[in-house]
């Protein structure tokens, strides 16, 4: 796909270059190729108008116009082209309160760091840099470009953006810039909790989620994204980080991140995240699951049958062997359970139930509770061998109700 969006963006320069405009690739795309990475995505900047660039090309959406964007089409790929711009105030913290089109230094200058504020013409062969991005490039710093306050007066986001590409690039946060995320880290407050979350994803998902965190925690942010928690239960979640391999979801590195909250707590956290009901139960299944799995331990093989065939249950045993990593206890337990899952074989996991409700309510069993709770001790039977078909499983259940009717009357 990187390779459609090349070729996708040189024809959009190439139809720019021939109608007289300039046409360079942008941001982020020139820091990857130099870093020797192949771009996912191209964004292009150009002295053309708006107006001008819907012109040039059959298939575009305006919906950007006003600040100077266009998107183009061309086949199944989405070029981003911006008009060279400076920008006015910030009212709101993220938009500018106006624009005016200029050229590409002034278009650099407005953006958020140096190794992201770069031009390259791919005709000519050649990178423009006003702001020594190159430079930090090298360095393996990440820099603000002008007034590092104002560039996060801009956008508060830009702060946790500084964050994420120090974690992911193993760069250093400029001193100067440092200190003015540091200053300033209480106004990460005013960003809406849909795009802080969408920041943090991108920094729990990565391998360098550790050293993301850690810089959060370091720089006070944490304490403003996660204001419900205190600083002792961040430090816990946080070297949590430590010990998880692999790959991580969102879900699965919230859970770590609230690993010394409260279960009932994790939920709402999410919630206050306006994170996706997905999300929201993953990360409080899996809180739940720590204590309830531990409980459970050693399990038999209709209640191992149960949880594996949660969607989320190996997550929830790596979670758990971190935690034991972390806290310099045994993970033989944790060994054990996966010698039983081997031992399960082809063995099914969710075998249609033998009995359902509509036969349970035929046995005599009432709708409510009950039933559910019948349903459940018939399905587990069935799951651990103990029944293999509808007569056993219909006798189990008129046992079953004898007992209780003996409980009812007061017999032991």
């Amino acid at each position: 796909m990187s390779e459609e969006n090349r070729q996708a963006a040189m024809k959009v320069i190439e139809i720019l270059h021939e109608a007289g405009f300039q046409g360079l690739w942008a941001g982020g795309c020139v820091r990857d190729m130099l870093m020797g990475v192949e771009p996912q995505d191209y964004d292009i900047a150009t002295d053309a108008y708006p107006e001008q660039v819907g012109k040039l090309f059959r298939r575009t959406l305006m919906v950007g116009a006003q600040f100077g964007v266009v998107v183009v089409l061309i086949g199944n790929v989405q070029i981003e082209v911006a008009t060279f711009r400076s920008e006015g105030g910030y009212a709101d913290g993220r938009r500018p309160d106006s624009i005016e089109f200029t050229d590409a230094k002034e278009d650099a200058l407005r953006r958020d760091f140096t190794i992201n504020g770069m031009f390259y013409d791919p005709i000519a062969d050649e990178v423009l840099d006003y702001v020594g991005g190159r430079h930090d490039l090298e360095g393996r710093v990440i820099r603000a470009i002008g007034d590092a306050e104002a560039r996060f007066g801009e956008d508060h986001l830009r702060m946790l953006r500084a964050v994420r590409f120090a974690a992911r690039l193993g760069y250093v946060i400029e001193s100067k810039t440092w200190q003015a995320i540091c200053k300033h880290r209480m106004r990460i407050s005013m960003i809406s909790a849909e795009r802080v979350a969408m920041e943090l994803e991108k920094i729990l998902v990565h391998e360098s989620r550790h050293t993301g965190m850690r810089l959060l925690a370091d720089c006070g942010l944490m304490k403003y994204i996660f204001p419900w928690c205190s600083p002792e239960c961040h430090e816990e979640g946080i070297e949590l980080l430590k010990y998880i391999r692999g790959e991580v979801d969102l879900g699965l590195g919230l859970a770590m991140i609230l690993i010394a909250e409260e279960v009932e707590d994790v939920g709402q956290i999410c919630r206050e995240l306006k994170l996706s009901n997905d999300v929201r139960k993953k990360g409080h299944w899996l809180a739940a699951g720590m204590a309830k799995l531990a409980g459970d331990m050693p399990l038999s093989k209709g209640r191992l049958k149960r949880w594996l065939a949660n969607e989320w249950f190996g997550d929830l045993r790596r979670l758990m062997r971190a935690r034991n990593e972390q806290l310099g206890e045994s993970n033989e337990a944790m060994d054990r359970l996966a010698e039983q899952i081997e031992e399960l074989g082809d063995e099914e996991i969710t075998p249609v139930p033998i009995l359902n409700g509509n036969d349970l309510m035929a046995l005599g069993i009432k709708p409510g509770p009950g039933l559910g709770a019948m349903f459940d001790k018939v399905y587990l039977a069935q799951l651990e061998g103990e029944i293999v078909d509808k007569g056993q499983a219909e006798e189990m259940v008129r046992k079953c109700k004898v007992q209780s009717a003996k409980c009812e009357d007061g017999e032991v």
